[in-house]
């Protein structure tokens, strides 16, 4: 696949703060690709580099093949961004605050209601913002994000403070997004979040990717040898490991009927970045 996104050799200071040292990845055209790690690792100073709100100390920062700071005009059209600073006029109606965004961005008026439509607030049309439930809101705001269809979508911590429902709705309008064609770049400290949606990940631990890879090839390469067996005796719960004698075990257990379940132990993604790191999201 193309590279949608090229970053290399990139360091960002702020002062005597190193933000970012020597980040270099990829993000290939029509995946998800979420950008792991704690609350001030780099997350959001990697966005503002790769949408040309910051400049970096050093190396290169490429989007859609050229240089994101030589070619703002073709970047603002192409990409859709919701972060946490992302905002809109309480006074309006949903309607018009589309309406407002669609002007400057010379969309037509039929976009507006095709993104209501997928978003699920074609009802809500001629509500006032200021009167949207937190979820609602944030569906608003994905909604002007990608009101432009872009190409690539940058979306920092989307479902933070959400409910798990609301979370799931925002969850299946992402994946339809990404199915139509857009490129979703993701920054979060879920790690349920990330493993559910995401093609490939990256962790990042002060300023530096210390892995990336597929959520599931990753959460094999770091799975232990153990293996958990439920026994139908009171569901009682054994770890063998995987060699000869637990295979023995398990077939002794299976051909006597005891063998209820069994579970190989792979680590959660939060698990390996703790190993990696030493530190909780």
């Amino acid at each position: 696949m193309d590279n949608i996104i090229c970053v290399k050799n990139v360091r960002k200071d702020f002062k005597e703060t190193k933000a970012l040292k020597n980040l270099t990845f990829n993000v290939e055209k029509g995946e998800i690709f979420g950008f792991l790690g704690p609350s001030g690792a780099g997350k959001t100073t990697t966005i503002k580099l790769l949408t040309s709100q910051l400049i970096p100390t050093s190396g290169e920062v490429k989007v859609f093949g050229k240089d994101v700071y030589s070619n703002k005009i073709d970047l603002v059209k192409n990409i859709g961004v919701l972060s946490d600073n992302s905002g809109m006029y309480d006074r309006l109606s949903v309607l018009d605050n589309l309406m407002l965004f669609a002007n400057i961005n010379c969309v037509p008026k039929k976009n507006i209601l095709e993104i209501l439509e997928i978003v699920g607030m074609s009802e809500s049309i001629k509500k006032e913002a200021k009167k949207l439930s937190k979820g609602m809101k944030q569906r608003l705001m994905i909604a002007r994000a990608v009101l432009h269809k872009p190409k690539l979508l940058f979306l920092d911590e989307p479902t933070a403070s959400l409910d798990p429902g609301t979370t799931l709705e925002i969850h299946k309008l992402l994946r339809k997004l990404n199915k139509e064609g857009t490129t979703i770049f993701l920054t979060t400290h879920n790690m349920q979040e990330a493993d559910k949606l995401c093609d490939r990940v990256a962790f990042l631990n002060d300023g530096e990717i210390v892995e990336i890879g597929n959520p599931k090839s990753l959460k094999l390469k770091y799975t232990n040898d153990d293996i958990k067996v439920i026994l139908r005796d009171e569901s009682k719960k054994i770890m063998v490991k995987n060699d000869t004698e637990g295979a023995c075990k398990i077939k002794a257990w299976m051909d006597s009927r005891q063998l209820l379940a069994i579970h190989s132990m792979e680590p959660s993604l939060e698990k390996i970045f703790l190993n990696l790191t030493g530190r909780e999201l």
